[in-house]
């Protein structure tokens, strides 16, 4: 095996492109290792293959490039933020879902990123649902994925996070609950209770869509009794929940209470979405969470009904279809104190996000905000 690559990423290449492809993709790691942009040229090597192979492997780059060294970014002031006593280098975060398992934490970091959230983790390993599960919706420059919380459960996933270095990054642990679980709310809060010691932040996640019933815990009195123990659970660690991006806004003035009354410290909004506007891609008809570009404008409206509800008693992060820096400006000045993207990396590839603080901080100096607080909601 080549010492590279293991697991998967072998099987990979061994069995599914050709030994001068095979040549290429290693270029790929080593490319990824050394910290240079990914090149569009080998762009289609990737898209050859399946989407959570290619994944795997882009995984396994970012985990290679962090043991050698590079130079850290420089601090930008007028980048920061914060959410309560949490202070953030710049507002751009990893969604969970992109490194599950905290195996690449470091490379991630090592991009630019000022916060990166692993997980989703269960207390339990799960394999999640059955393959193929990852599209990539190339024409529509979308993803969609029915993954099912497969994650390697959350005793290993928190040891690697204990021993990552993050620099001047946040590092948020998203949890959730096993599919076959007899108590939904006893899994959330083991996995709060295990993660706030090791995390800048924990995420509550109960708005994938692939878990079923996991919605529900979204209404009325299984939120509260949930927001209630995951409290009591969290420290004096920040706690943040992950919503959906489908609820109405009779649903969504719920969860703001609710949060408020249970010392929530941000809402994310949001996930995945199972609606689905018009697409072009044959791999539209895909069942799962739709995600990237065509989920830009339901994102758009669902944060600014949770600010409308909220009217600034709760910090807001914003997800779905951010792939610019003008999309993270636009949503900041909306409400948004952070900003998290994924989907966006599998088309723009890992030079997108220094692309996108270069544009925010210009953004930021052309109207005169000092630093990112002073432009959330402006």
């Amino acid at each position: 095996m080549d010492p590279r690559l293991r697991g998967d990423d072998e099987e990979v290449l061994r069995k599914g492109v050709t030994k001068a492809k095979r040549r290429r993709a290693l270029t790929f790691v080593d490319r990824n290792a050394m910290g240079a942009p990914m090149s569009y040229a080998l762009r289609p090597l990737l898209f050859a293959l399946d989407a959570e192979r290619a994944h795997a492997l882009t995984l396994r780059a970012l985990a290679v490039r962090a043991a050698l060294p590079y130079p850290a970014a420089k601090a930008n002031p007028r980048l920061a933020t914060r959410i309560g006593a949490l202070a953030f280098a710049n507002p751009l975060g990893v969604a969970a879902g992109l490194d599950k398992d905290g195996v690449a934490i470091e490379g991630l970091f090592g991009l630019g990123f000022g916060a990166v959230e692993m997980g989703t983790l269960t207390p339990v390993p799960q394999a999640g649902n059955p393959k193929p599960r990852l599209f990539r919706l190339v024409a529509d420059r979308a993803v969609i994925n029915r993954m099912g919380f497969n994650n390697g459960g959350l005793e290993a996933g928190l040891a690697r996070a204990r021993v990552a270095t993050r620099g001047t990054g946040r590092l948020g642990i998203n949890v959730g609950a096993n599919k076959d679980a007899a108590d939904r709310v006893a899994d959330y809060v083991a996995g709060v209770a295990a993660a706030a010691p090791i995390a800048d932040y924990v995420t509550i996640n109960i708005s994938s869509p692939n878990t079923p019933g996991l919605r529900d815990l979204q209404h009325g009195a299984a939120l509260d009794d949930l927001l209630a123990a995951c409290t009591a659970a969290r420290g004096d660690t920040p706690l943040f929940l992950k919503i959906a991006p489908d609820l109405d806004t009779t649903a969504i003035d719920g969860i703001v209470r609710a949060a408020i009354g249970n010392r929530i410290d941000a809402l994310i909004m949001g996930n995945t979405t199972v609606s689905r506007p018009a697409l072009r891609a044959p791999e539209a008809g895909e069942t799962g969470g739709l995600s990237g570009a065509p989920l830009a404008t339901l994102a758009r409206q669902r944060l600014a009904d949770v600010r409308s509800a909220a009217g600034g008693s709760i910090a807001l992060i914003a997800a779905g279809g951010i792939d610019s820096g003008a999309e993270a400006y636009a949503r900041i000045r909306a409400g948004a104190s952070l900003v998290q993207l994924y989907s966006a990396l599998v088309f723009a590839g890992p030079g997108l996000p220094r692309r996108i603080l270069r544009d925010l901080d210009a953004r930021l100096a052309r109207d005169g905000f000092a630093n990112v607080a002073e432009a959330v909601a402006a």
